[in-house]
């Protein structure tokens, strides 16, 4: 049985990463856990504000901080109710150290991460992508799949691919995790460089035999050009419920707040589970 982790902030429940991690919990038979980021230093109350123009502020406080624990019990009842409701196998963790830090460390134990791409564990509503999904993806130890904010079923899987050890890995964790989505209609999606002559992916026969092994009905298709541009282009103009498989990487300090991955790209553009994942 695999072990997926749905996340939560307690304040504002995901009802979209709910729904995606009942969905595909049943479908691979996996043991869901609901890890709720109870972040001490992380209420839904601006403290500065309460201590500065309160005269009575401990008690403010305090009442506040009672409201604050009865908002997150909330949210891990309807998350119990639901996995309840729909015989889904699961547990409830509730993190209350730095909620970037402890996820990362529960990451090590799970098989799969779902996650709503606009999560940020702060009061403050912030830009896609949010610094928390960004510090994750970065440096996490186990597949990310980043959903959006309204669930659709998936009807469709699309798998990117430019022949990088990234992107064939990012396919190899999806077939084993979610594997029992291969009856959905697959495509494997090559951009190349309007240099590269024919229309053939990179390492054409090793990956076509490797995609016939897990993917047997996986039809393929090569575009040219920019991939930052013809890939979002191109899955805009798609009618179905896809869910997309790609590879990010690790980088530096430094070149991370300087360049952007697909990824980033896909959840500015898109709105459709991204499945992430990249190897060591």
């Amino acid at each position: 049985m695999k072990k997926f982790l749905a996340v939560f902030d307690g304040f504002r429940l995901s009802k979209s990463t709910l729904q995606y991690a009942i969905q595909l919990s049943q479908v691979s038979d996996a043991h869901l856990v609901g890890v709720f980021l109870d972040e001490f230093s992380y209420h839904s109350y601006d403290a500065y504000h309460v201590i500065n123009t309160e005269k009575n502020y401990e008690k403010v406080l305090k009442q506040l901080n009672a409201r604050d624990s009865r908002k997150r019990d909330l949210a891990v009842q309807q998350f119990e109710k639901a996995c309840q409701s729909s015989g889904v196998n699961y547990t409830v963790h509730r993190d209350k150290n730095i909620a970037l830090q402890d996820l990362k460390h529960e990451s090590l134990f799970a098989d799969l991460i779902l996650v709503n791409e606009t999560e940020a564990f702060s009061r403050v509503r912030e830009k896609l992508p949010t610094r928390f999904i960004k510090e994750l993806l970065s440096d996490i130890q186990c597949p990310v799949l980043l959903v959006p904010n309204i669930f659709v079923f998936i009807d469709r899987i699309e798998l990117l691919y430019d022949g990088s050890p990234s992107s064939l890995y990012a396919i190899k964790m999806f077939s084993y995790l979610l594997g029992n989505l291969m009856n959905l209609p697959v495509e494997v999606l090559t951009v190349r460089n309007k240099t590269v002559t024919g229309t053939r992916v990179p390492d054409n026969k090793l990956m076509k035999e490797f995609i016939k092994r897990h993917f047997p009905k996986a039809v393929y298709k090569v575009e040219k050009g920019d991939a930052e541009e013809v890939i979002p282009a191109y899955l805009k103009n798609h009618k179905g419920n896809e869910l997309v498989v790609l590879g990010a990487y690790q980088r530096n300090e430094v070149s991370r707040w300087f360049r952007h991955s697909m990824a980033d790209i896909l959840m500015k553009q898109l709105d459709t589970p991204l499945f992430v994942a990249h190897s060591r």
